[in-house]
């Protein structure tokens, strides 16, 4: 047992953020898989701790923890090192602002649960969802990729020369870009981060293939 369990996953990419945290910080945690595909998400043992019935929820010794940005900012004032956020104001509030673009922007429109309602209530086939994917995922992307090209603190990664919470987020939605065949041809910059994000051990170990309940 340790002091942490996370209850995630293994393709959902807010849970692949909490794990690259986790992993970084060095924490162990106990791997509580949670088929989204099955619903198993909305089961009453795990609407118990997160009512929302999303993953990831991290349960701590103070309590269950819901909602990934929550808990990646709880894990950074907890075990401040390595920081995910840098000391100046200035800097904070970018790299926030960075990752909201694919906290905030994309996954909100394009997780499980809004493809799943396009298809239930309006017959969206695979294809239809594919494309709506890739609009709100190529919105995001091109924000993203115009603010990395034209602000100074951009560095090996998206503030400065060490992976941080924009990174993080960066890293878990490029690889969930993979599966809907997003082109991320007119990327250059995120492609760039990402590719040193994948270089970090303790991302590429968060990614989804490298997970228990891989399939």
């Amino acid at each position: 047992m340790t002091d942490f369990a996370l209850h995630n996953y293994f393709r959902s990419s807010t849970s692949v953020r909490v794990r690259a945290a986790l992993n970084l910080k060095g924490l162990s945690y106990d791997y509580i898989p949670l088929s989204l595909l099955k619903g198993e998400q909305a089961n009453e043992d795990h609407l118990t701790l997160n009512p929302s019935g999303l993953v990831p929820t991290l349960v701590t010794p103070q309590g269950a923890l819901p909602q990934s940005m929550a808990i990646l900012e709880w894990l950074d004032e907890v075990y401040p090192e390595p920081a995910l956020l840098p000391d100046d104001p200035w800097g904070r509030a970018r790299v926030r602002s960075l990752a909201q673009i694919v906290a905030m922007d994309i996954h909100p429109v394009n997780n499980l649960r809004i493809l799943k309602h396009l298809e239930t209530e309006f017959g969206v086939d695979a294809a239809g969802k594919a494309a709506w994917f890739r609009k709100w995922a190529n919105a995001g992307m091109l924000a993203l990729e115009t603010r990395l090209v034209g602000e100074s603190e951009t560095g090996d990664f998206c503030h400065g020369d060490t992976v941080g919470l924009a990174d993080l987020c960066l890293y878990a939605q490029v690889l969930n870009n993979a599966r809907f065949e997003v082109d991320m041809s007119a990327y250059p910059t995120i492609n760039r981060i990402h590719a040193n994000c994948m270089a970090v051990p303790a991302l590429e170990q968060a990614a989804p293939a490298n997970q228990p309940d891989a399939t």
